[in-house]
């Protein structure tokens, strides 16, 4: 069900909202986060750790919070009936924003050295981060490992966005998200009371197919999977029961989904036409095109002065289009169309051919970024028209796509 303003502001209402505000530039927007979730009608209780009030002050927060502000972790007045436990479970939602670099790599160790990375690793409560930092801190790889750990923990992110730093006057992926922004996710995860989508049954595909030429050489497309499981996992968050066909990636299989791992195109269409019949198919995987027509048992050799072997090519079968036209088609069938031109043209051509109810197309060109990224801009394509969303992380493109489904399947 699409929320209205009047129905988020009924989700978000009454609920205890912890938010947790660390250090770094960004902690100013935290003010206007504040403002933002009382005037809907939720509870904020701040912490703030040491760094973030060296931005902004704790008066300020409570301020504006109307709440006790909580600092330190030895406060004899705060910790006399144990508080960090309370208020790791005296919440609805534990929100962090902004979420440092180095707050982030405490919660992926497990670390608990002051109030707010001990409160976190004693909540039994669902954690929002909305990380902000420079964008090169964002890219090092310690830093995605951690994310990428978190995110296996379960803990939901939004952001970070791209854009110039207001402390560097660099671009780039770093900057915190927008406070509504942030809510919209809050009235996301706290309206995970309703389940619209139970009793739903979804097939998911996700990640590229390996086409082997040798036993050590495939044809492949350039994809992470990420898109694929993100959306996986937000169709299991409302309820429905999520079965994720997923080729070769590197990331951890969604939490809450039974997941089947396949190789090729050809292994791919048999597991999702076994899972048939299902209320909604989404083919967000990259199915290479073609196959080796016969594949080599034995590592092809370079032989001197001989000349590169000729692959005789073959297509693959086309998922999308099978499901499309299945006897036992699905209610709701979703493509995506990964073009690097003529988005528009291409997604409204594709829709029409594959049988699709609803094509998701971006543009995967290579200064993009976005094959194999962690940011995601699409626009969706029906028979009535297009919506062009905005640039997102792909966890909120899955979140975003997943109430669409939901809205779809109540007005088909």
């Amino acid at each position: 069900m699409k929320q209205t303003s009047a129905d988020s502001r009924m989700t978000v209402s009454g609920k205890r909202i912890l938010l947790i505000i660390s250090g770094g530039i960004a902690a100013y927007k935290s003010l206007e986060l504040i403002r933002r979730l009382r005037e809907r009608g939720a509870l904020v209780r701040p912490i703030m750790t040491a760094a973030a009030q060296q931005f902004i002050t704790p008066l300020a927060v409570g301020a504006l919070s109307a709440s006790h502000v909580y600092l330190d972790l030895f406060s004899r007045e705060d910790e006399q009936d144990v508080g960090h436990i309370r208020l790791a479970r005296d919440c609805d939602l534990i929100v962090v924003a902004p979420a440092t670099a180095n707050l982030m790599a405490k919660m992926a160790q497990g670390l608990a050295d002051d109030l707010a990375s001990t409160v976190l690793l004693a909540a039994d409560r669902p954690v929002l981060v909305a990380p902000a930092m420079n964008p090169k801190m964002w890219a090092h790889p310690a830093t995605q490992r951690n994310v990428q750990q978190l995110q296996q923990d379960g803990i939901h992110f939004i952001g970070p966005m791209a854009g110039e730093m207001a402390e560097s006057g660099e671009n780039g992926l770093g900057r915190m998200a927008e406070p509504l922004e942030i809510v919209a996710s809050v009235e996301s995860l706290l309206d995970g009371g309703e389940k619209p989508l139970k009793g739903r049954r979804a097939i998911v595909t996700s990640g590229p197919t390996h086409e082997p030429i040798d036993p050590v050489r495939y044809i492949a497309n350039r994809s992470s999977g990420r898109q694929g499981h993100a959306i996986a996992r937000a169709l299991a968050k409302l309820g429905a029961d999520v079965t994720l066909v997923s080729g070769p990636v590197s990331i951890a299989d969604p939490e809450g989904v039974k997941t089947i791992h396949v190789e090729r195109a050809e292994e791919m269409r048999d597991a999702v036409l076994d899972l048939l019949p299902a209320d909604i198919a989404v083919m967000v995987a990259a199915v290479a095109d073609w196959r080796v027509a016969t594949s080599s048992d034995q590592k092809i050799k370079k032989q001197p002065g001989d000349a590169p072997p000729m692959l005789s090519l073959t297509e693959n079968p086309d998922i999308l289009k099978t499901v499309g036209h299945h006897a036992h088609r699905p209610t709701l069938v979703i493509g995506f169309a990964a073009e690097t031109q003529n988005i528009e043209e291409n997604g409204r051509s594709k829709l029409a051919r594959k049988g699709a109810d609803l094509i998701v197309a971006n543009d995967v060109s290579p200064e993009s970024g976005i094959m194999g990224g962690d940011r995601n801009r699409v626009k969706l394509i029906t028979r009535d028209g297009i919506e062009d969303w905005p640039d997102m992380d792909k966890n909120s493109v899955a979140d975003h796509l997943a109430r669409k489904i939901t809205q779809m399947l109540e007005t088909s």
